[in-house]
């Protein structure tokens, strides 16, 4: 049973990669919006705001990569609408395949394709000065953290994906979760803030990811903040696929 799960969601994760591969154009709008923000904030914004003796550059990436993941898997919950509306499951069905491997080829896909937008956006954030002093095991954990964050993300845009009424429904769930880290200590530290704001930045979940990817980067104390990050991101990643599986068998019942 797990093999034959295991290889009906490779079929179909290939089958949604040749479709990637065929429009990069969405992996290149997925990048253009994160760059311009991290082009805007360090040449316009950055000269003004203090991070002590860290470069902005290096302050704000780990937001900015953030960011990159919650732009990209607005195009999970497109592609998977897409498909619902085009009767694709209808057609799954009268197939002998795993019935979930339909959902998790959409999620590997959007690892894959975020992971990718990721890599671009570094290559640029070096080019503009970024620097980093970590070492291998620091550079997995970032990998791991942003991967279990993509993974989380990805879960939660299939419900919308499956319920949507619309194309532009399906997608513009994933605007709050692209403006969640300016209200975090992604691009200003939180002591800034005015007390609500500062109370709210300071307790959800962008800030304690940030914080451990920015510590991982420049080899700092990590403190409890990778375990919060992990926590958040697990639990997130829990509760949206339960959400998500239940959603796909009452629309596949």
């Amino acid at each position: 049973m797990t093999s034959h799960f295991l290889a009906d969601t490779a079929v179909l994760t290939r089958r949604s990669l040749r479709h990637i591969t065929r429009s990069l154009d969405t992996i290149i709008t997925t990048a253009v919006m994160p760059i311009g923000f991290m082009l805007l904030f360090v040449y316009v914004f950055g000269g003004a705001i203090n991070t002590g003796a860290a470069s902005y550059v290096d302050y704000m990436l780990p937001g900015i990569l953030l960011i990159t993941i919650a732009s990209g898997i607005s195009y999970t919950a497109y592609r998977l609408f897409l498909d619902t509306k085009s009767g694709i499951f209808e057609r799954f069905q009268s197939m002998p395949i795993a019935r979930p491997s339909v959902l998790w080829a959409h999620v590997l896909t959007s690892v894959v394709a975020n992971l990718i937008s990721i890599v671009v956006v570094m290559l640029v954030a070096l080019l503009i000065g970024f620097r980093s002093s970590a070492g291998v095991a620091a550079w997995l954990a970032v990998t791991g953290i942003l991967i279990l964050f993509t993974l989380a993300l990805t879960w939660l845009a299939v419900i919308p994906g499956l319920t949507a009424k619309s194309v532009d429904g399906a997608s513009a769930f994933s605007y709050p979760l692209i403006f969640l880290p300016f209200i975090s200590s992604a691009f200003v530290p939180t002591a800034t803030m005015p007390g609500p704001v500062r109370w709210f930045a300071e307790h959800q979940p962008v800030t304690l990811i940030v914080n451990a990817i920015r510590a991982l980067f420049t080899e700092q104390p990590i403190g409890t903040d990778i375990w919060g990050a992990l926590a958040w991101c697990a639990g997130i990643l829990v509760v949206a696929y339960a959400f998500a599986m239940t959603t796909f068998r009452r629309r596949i019942s």
